[in-house]
């Protein structure tokens, strides 16, 4: 007898565009057939009326930190959540071979990938100053590491944070890039500067894929160009695709971002563009207000390694990212302390609910992709993101009617879970059932296959 059977759902089929009525047949964690399904199984499953999606596939996650983990990875397996990629933004919040083996041992909420951070190995290397430059027997032994975590815990690629790190130049992170030898990996890019220089700042990305040889991911555009310069910023993502430049781009569906107060986002000279009541504290006793000068320098001082929501973005430049056929949706969610912000609790149903359903940004299909296939042939997972034979289970069943987030900048709602979503599968196993995790250790560790 086979394992389960989903009946009666609406799976997406992603080469005709549209939505069929089918039932789902899963044995030994795989999908084995789509269809009109006859056979008898162990259990069955009634989705009439939702939607039987591919697992979601976040392309830019952050691992949060030892003590925090696994409360971002559960956030974000609440969500639909079953692949994430961590690492980003040039950091390793878990030194990855510490993090591969934790999930190698104990499983986790959802499936990891993961980037090595150039800043940390930066910091690996003793280069601690993030406005020094390295020496060139610090980038050697950047290499050096680089090339043994290659073969260590088969990363997706490197992951850079040039904003967190102004000293890192162009030729650093291209020279760092011949350690990985092979063809076939991916580079992530938290972009140099934002507003203005955020044009600039993409075309950097695609000279370093240009000059490398390796896919860029750019990270977050939404928090790079949603200050009036998204349509520049898309142009020099557009050309670069159009002179055969592998270069795509993530983003949230949200007006503000969220980083540690005491980065180099918030130094002085950044400030000069940047309003104090634009910034929101997120812990201690002055948690929930806006800033001013003299908050924002007590904070900075005293809390250095606080998250703080910045409200700067116009939201209407993020629907444009959302409608470009190169931008797939990324949570960039972590949450310290159990707070921070709602785009590491709500990203994915506020793409599917609100930006698809209701203000009709994008089609629910053209969401979806940007959450499961796209994401899943970036990273060359040929088992994932799609409901069709041969595929991995893991799959969200949810109410395309009713999917909302929840979670919002107040403090204690800030995680919400969201509406809509019945159930959660990892390798054909319930993970989730309306809103309750009942298996936090189906994710797995799976080392990137750069070689397609």
């Amino acid at each position: 007898m086979k394992d389960l059977k989903i009946v009666n759902g609406l799976v997406p089929d992603f080469k005709e565009n549209c939505f069929r009525e089918a039932d789902v047949l899963i044995h030994d964690g795989v999908i084995e057939e789509v269809g009109s399904v006859t056979a008898e199984t162990a259990e069955v499953i009634d989705a009439a009326g939702q939607v039987v999606a591919p697992g979601f596939l976040n392309i830019h996650a952050h691992e949060d930190d030892p003590e925090g983990y696994p409360f971002t990875a559960e956030r974000e397996l609440l969500m639909g959540v079953t692949t994430e990629i961590a690492g980003n933004c040039g950091g390793n919040a878990y030194p990855a071979e510490a993090f591969k083996a934790k999930i190698d041992q104990e499983g986790s909420p959802s499936n990891y990938l993961i980037f090595i951070g150039q800043n940390s190995l930066r910091e690996f290397a003793g280069a601690t100053d993030p406005y020094g430059k390295t020496t060139p027997a610090q980038l050697d032994q950047m290499k050096k590491e680089l090339a043994r975590l290659t073969k260590a815990v088969k990363p997706v690629g490197l992951s850079n944070g040039f904003e967190y790190h102004p000293a890192i130049t162009t030729e650093e992170t291209i020279e760092l890039l011949t350690a990985l030898e092979e063809e076939g990996y991916l580079t992530a890019a938290h972009f140099r500067s934002d507003g203005a220089n955020s044009p600039a700042s993409t075309q950097e990305l695609v000279d370093i894929s240009r000059a490398s040889g390796y896919a860029m991911q750019m990270s977050h555009i939404g928090s790079c160009a949603a200050y009036g310069y998204m349509r520049p910023t898309l142009d020099v993502l557009e050309k670069g695709r159009a002179e055969g430049v592998d270069i795509m781009a993530d983003c949230y569906p949200y007006d503000a971002f969220c980083t540690a107060l005491g980065s180099a986002v918030f130094d002085e000279d950044q400030m000069k563009k940047r309003p104090y009541e634009a910034i929101m504290i997120t812990m201690g006793e002055n948690a929930g207000k806006r800033c001013d000068k003299e908050l924002f320098e007590y904070e900075r001082r005293v809390h250095p390694e606080m998250g703080v929501v910045c409200f700067e973005m116009k939201i209407e430049e993020v629907y444009e990212a959302f409608r470009n056929p190169l931008v797939m949706v990324g949570s960039d969610g972590g949450f310290a302390g159990g707070i921070g912000h709602p785009r590491g609790a709500g990203t994915f149903p506020k793409v599917l609910g609100s930006f698809a359903r209701d203000l009709k940004i994008l089609s629910l299909m053209d969401a979806l992709k940007k959450m499961t296939i796209m994401p899943a042939e970036r990273l060359k997972l040929k088992t994932k993101g799609q409901v069709a034979a041969g595929f991995d289970a893991d799959l969200v069943l949810f109410d395309p009617a009713t999917i909302r987030d929840r979670a919002d900048y107040r403090l204690e709602s800030c995680t919400l879970p969201p509406e809509g979503i019945s159930r959660i599968l990892i390798a054909g196993k319930t993970a989730v059932l309306e809103n309750q995790i009942l298996r936090g250790d189906l994710g797995r560790y799976i080392p990137y296959d750069n070689r397609g």
